[in-house]
């Protein structure tokens, strides 16, 4: 099981700095943070933009992986996002993860035009928008015309340091997107129920999560590829929780996800106050019991 943190960008660089430097020393293997232009109930606070943040990280960092947690056609043309993205994986020496969903189609989705996007319509766009950024990390040069984006000898040079292309991660919870994780990603992003957010404890979303995993399967089987040959994440926190109450609780839940084929688990840096609201200690406290760190020494 391998283990990451998000860190939200909320924060001025010499206090955020001193987060992912930390998350590295405790030993987590991937670090993410959210791709948004103003996020949920923090709408009126301070918020940076994710892809600075992440090139300001990977500046900073030796061993993390680091990755959007998920950027959005929300507001992103796929063009100048890959051209980002490849910047970032150069800049860490190929730790970059590149995270993709659908979007929640709430300020993201109307601060560009004023007008919100049917559900089919962000469907649609998502897929596009998949495809195209997939098209342009892997190829020197790429032209593409389709219903929303253009791409007219878009260059991506000398390309990502991680070969075909950094790793695809895709979120997906109906039949549509899982069917477009199967067919592109590297890694399978849920968080249990979408648009839910009174986390469900952790044991009580097992079904759920089984269901998910077997329609996953499915969609692999559906597009000839072996199961096995895709990670699968979930993002704890927002609809799944107690993960982190106490580090006898989050031995307990990777034990169990680990059981369900999760190969991979995120946990958020908790925060006084909602969302995410925790003690901040927890995650000293569980560095202990980190698949990576057995016989690793840390300074607390």
């Amino acid at each position: 099981m391998r283990v990451g943190i998000v860190i939200l960008p909320e924060h001025r660089w010499p206090e955020a700095r001193e987060r992912w430097l930390r998350a590295e020393e405790l030993g987590f293997d991937h670090a993410w943070t959210h791709d948004h232009l103003s996020w949920r109930w923090l709408r009126d606070e301070p918020w940076f933009g994710c892809l600075p943040t992440l090139a300001a990280a990977a500046a900073v960092t030796s061993r993390i992986e680091l990755g959007t947690l998920v950027a959005t056609p929300e507001f992103r043309h796929p063009v100048p996002f890959a051209k980002e993205v490849m910047t970032i994986d150069d800049i860490s020496g190929g730790r970059m993860v590149c995270g993709l969903g659908a979007g929640a189609g709430g300020h993201d989705g109307t601060v560009l035009t004023g007008r919100g996007r049917p559900a089919a319509e962000r469907a649609d766009r998502f897929s596009e928008f998949v495809h195209l950024t997939d098209l342009l990390l892997r190829r020197p040069v790429t032209d593409h015309s389709g219903r929303y984006y253009g791409a007219h000898g878009a260059r991506m040079r000398p390309g990502c340091v991680r070969r075909p292309r950094v790793p695809l991660a895709v979120a997906a919870g109906g039949p549509r997107a899982m069917r477009l994780a199967a067919g592109y990603a590297d890694i399978w992003i849920t968080n249990g129920t979408p648009g839910r957010f009174d986390a469900l404890p952790y044991r009580e979303a097992l079904p759920l999560l089984a269901r998910q995993r077997t329609a996953l399967d499915e969609a692999c089987a559906e597009a000839g590829r072996d199961p096995g040959t895709l990670r699968r994440l979930l993002h704890t926190g927002a609809t799944v929780g107690g993960v982190l109450d106490s580090p006898a609780a989050f031995e307990d839940a990777t034990g169990l996800l680990a059981d369900l084929g999760f190969t991979d688990l995120v946990v958020n840096w908790p925060r006084p106050h909602h969302p995410y609201a925790g003690d901040a200690a927890v995650l000293e406290r569980i560095a202990a019991v980190l698949p990576g760190n057995s016989g690793r020494r840390l300074t607390c």
